[in-house]
């Protein structure tokens, strides 16, 4: 059997390095073994289970439910009926935000579309920036938690 590094598995499951570490401190992943010096060594099994790990979190499922997904995935032949509810109920929080998005998307059309140049004193879009009961729909608040950050923005 061949062993892994943690640099190895971080390269191989596209996760980093201080993540696969905060996955162990939680509990995502479990202590890996180590050789005499104390280098954690991790197996192809490890790749996969990271890789399902950051599967799940690129979906969006919070960390309580990657927990319970990978304790599912452990028992084979367990019904998958608690696998369905917690993907069913992911679905559920991915649409609340894009409810939440569209209405973000909708007032900053209707601010953008009424602004009419000028300076930076009369700025309209400012203005509505600056009192959310200028905002004509209320279900965008919330929505700043999945704004795009801009060091990530294309």
């Amino acid at each position: 059997m061949a062993y892994l590094s943690i640099g190895q598995l971080a390269r191989r499951s596209g996760v980093k390095v201080t993540t696969i570490r905060y996955y162990e401190t939680i509990g995502l992943l479990e202590e890996p073994e180590r050789t005499e010096s104390g280098q954690r060594i991790f197996t192809d099994s490890d790749v996969q289970r990271l890789s399902f790990i950051r599967h799940t979190r690129d979906l969006g499922f919070p960390v309580e439910d990657v927990r319970a997904l990978v304790s599912l995935q452990a028992d084979a032949e367990k019904d998958c009926a608690s696998v369905d509810r917690i993907a069913r109920h992911q679905l559920g929080a991915v649409r609340r935000r894009l409810t939440k998005l569209e209405a973000l998307e909708a007032e900053l059309k209707r601010m953008i579309a009424a602004c009419e140049g000028g300076t930076v004193a009369s700025c309209s879009v400012l203005a509505a920036l600056g009192d959310h009961d200028d905002c004509l729909v209320g279900e965008h608040e919330g929505a700043e938690l999945m704004a795009v950050p801009p060091s990530k923005r294309s």
